[in-house]
Parts: C-alpha cells; sequence; structure tokens
C-alpha cells in the first residue's frame, strides 16, 4: 500500500508537548534573540507565505542547503513523464524557509524567511514517482546581509548528512503539523528507533503519534544529543495514519543532490 503523503497542510496535531529550550541567536538584523524552539534548524516550508511542508538546515560548507521531502517541492512523475501539479493537486508556488517558526495566527518568523534560490530532486521521483527518491535538497539565498541560513540557525545546530545509515537506528523526528489543529505552530517531536516499513521494506518506518498534515519533510536525525546536532539520515515521506510515518533512507543518489545544492 502507497502511504498517505503529509505535505501541503490540512490537519494538524493538538495536545502534543513539543520540547522547550531558549537558543540565544540572531535576528535578520543581526540583533540577539531569545528564541524558544529545541531545534532552531528546523522550520516551515512555505509556497507563496502559507505552511507547505516541514524543512530543515543540513549542514554544508557554504550553510546553504535545506533539506524536505520531494513531494513537498516537485509534482509526483508517472510512467517516465513528469508529473503538472504537487499530490494534492495545487499549485507549488514560491517557495521559502521559515526556520523556528512559531506562534498563533500567521506564526512569527523570528530567524527570518528565507527564499529557495534552487530545487534539486530525483529523476526517480519526478519520472516515475519512486518513493525511495522522495527527498529534496533546496539551496537557499543569503540574506541581505551576506549571511547564510545555517549562521543564523547556529553552525553547530544543523545535522550532518549521513549517505552509509542502517535502517535501524535511535532517531529523533522534528515537524510542524499544520495550524488548523496545532494553533500556536509548534514543532512536534518523537525520539524512536526506525525499522523496515512493512508495505515497502525499501523505506524507513517509525511508530510515533502526532505527525499529521504538515509534517512532510520533517528530518530523522540520528546520534542527536547535547552538544551534538547528529546525522540527518532521512526525511518524513509519508504514511497512513498520524501515528504511521516513512522515510526514504539517504543514500549516494541523495549525495549528489546534496552535492549539487551546496554548489549553489
Amino acid at each position: 500500500m502507497r502511504p498517505a503523503v503529509k505535505g501541503a497542510s490540512a490537519a494538524a496535531a493538538a495536545g502534543i508537548a513539543a520540547l522547550a529550550a531558549v537558543a540565544f541567536l540572531r535576528t535578520a538584523d543581526d540583533e540577539p534573540l531569545a528564541v524558544t524552539s529545541p531545534f532552531p534548524a528546523v522550520g516551515v516550508l512555505m509556497a507563496n507565505g502559507e505552511h507547505w511542508c516541514t524543512a530543515s538546515v543540513v549542514d554544508s560548507p557554504k550553510g546553504n542547503v535545506v533539506a524536505t521531502a520531494a513531494h513537498c517541492v516537485a509534482p509526483e512523475g508517472a510512467g517516465g513523464e513528469p508529473g503538472e501539479v504537487a499530490h494534492d493537486g495545487l499549485a507549488i508556488g514560491e517557495l521559502s524557509f521559515a526556520p523556528a517558526f512559531s506562534g498563533g495566527g500567521s506564526g512569527r518568523q523570528p530567524l527570518g524567511r528565507w527564499k529557495v534560490r534552487s530545487i534539486h530532486v530525483d529523476e526517480r521521483w519526478t519520472k516515475w514517482g519512486e518513493d525511495t527518491a522522495d527527498y529534496a535538497f533546496l539551496t537557499v539565498e543569503p540574506d541581505k546581509n551576506g549571511r547564510s541560513v545555517q549562521d543564523v540557525v547556529g553552525r553547530d545546530q544543523a545535522p550532518a548528512p549521513d549517505w552509509a545509515s542502517e535502517y535501524e537506528r535511535e532517531v529523533t523526528v522534528v515537524g510542524y503539523p499544520d495550524s488548523d489543529h496545532n494553533p500556536e505552530n509548534k514543532p512536534v517531536s518523537c525520539s524512536t528507533r526506525t525499522g523496515h516499513d512493512e508495505d515497502d521494506p525499501d523505506m524507513l518506518y517509525i511508530s510515533c503519534a502526532g505527525f499529521w498534515t504538515g509534517t512532510s519533510g520533517s528530518p530523522w536525525i540520528a546520534d542527536r544529543g547535547p552538544g551534538r546536532a547528529g546525522k540527518l539520515i532521512g526525511v518524513l515521506s509519508g504514511g497512513d495514519t498520524d501515528v504511521d510515518s516513512t522515510a526514504a533512507l539517504f543514500d549516494a543518489d541523495a549525495k549528489k543532490l546534496y552535492e549539487r545544492a551546496a554548489r549553489g
């Protein structure tokens, strides 16, 4: 059974407690700012200014790379032909990224909104819709002061990519459910062990409540701990319920996309 994607916002998790921490970072004007977020590198991927998916900064030489799910940024192909619209039938629109997003209503963007310059997706997704290629790397533009998004969220906050991970791994998964049922726009998180998905053994699987629509693209971070940003092994792709979530394990093809994005 093909899992339902959890990208464009429609529902969210109510009453799911998000961890809290205070990180002293910098605003777009280079002023000190206390950001209440345990994961400042994780935020909301926006399409035309609206919550679309989840995304996260991934460690890179220039600090300009963000990871998310392929279905969040490119239509699914079929039979070797490109798709025309996103998975929910809507146009994707102009993309931007707001790390450490929070707050009621339209939300706060304490670390700014970063324009997506380029999108890097595997042809296995754009032509054939293969779930094992449902990942993407985005190059984001620097801010008006020339700083990278990784500089602003904290160089030590972005997990490094892992291209050769095993399937069974202790991970922390972080995502932003849609504000319909998550009115304060707080990230939800779960630390658990991954395994093979029963329906598709090539996909990673976790069982954690609260990962509703809007959490597609959520980072799956291994080896995270005090003083350790951890290793990014995949991003949330889909799941039949808010409890069941899947991800494509990063591989050599993902590495090529990442390297292309990092050169941007």
